[in-house]
């Protein structure tokens, strides 16, 4: 009941002779076609662009620097107030129940 059944082998629709074996036809080699050349030259550079690049690139780090440390002084000063808060309320819970 549980066993796979194994599909046989379906029947040709028409009789006819067995099929022929058919050798494979000789494999022709090409030489090998090279690479084309590229269509644009390759960018040079002078030492105003790499200038260009080092000022870009200390650029972007300074103003990533910037937002990442804003960031986190935002969450420490935000962090301070809610301790703050806390001990205020923990203060006026406390002063309560002693009266």
């Amino acid at each position: 009941m549980l066993r796979p059944k194994v599909p046989t082998m379906p029947t040709p629709a028409r009789l006819g002779s067995p099929p022929v074996a058919v050798e494979p036809a000789a494999v022709e080699q090409y030489p090998p076609v090279p690479a084309p050349a590229p269509s644009r030259p390759t960018a040079r550079l002078t030492p105003g662009t790499a200038l260009a690049l080092v000022g870009g690139g200390t650029a972007v780090v300074l103003v990533v620097g910037t937002v990442l440390i804003s960031m986190l002084l935002a969450v420490t000063v935000t962090a301070a107030s809610v301790a703050v808060c806390a001990l205020v309320v923990r203060s006026l819970v406390s002063t309560q129940h002693r009266r």
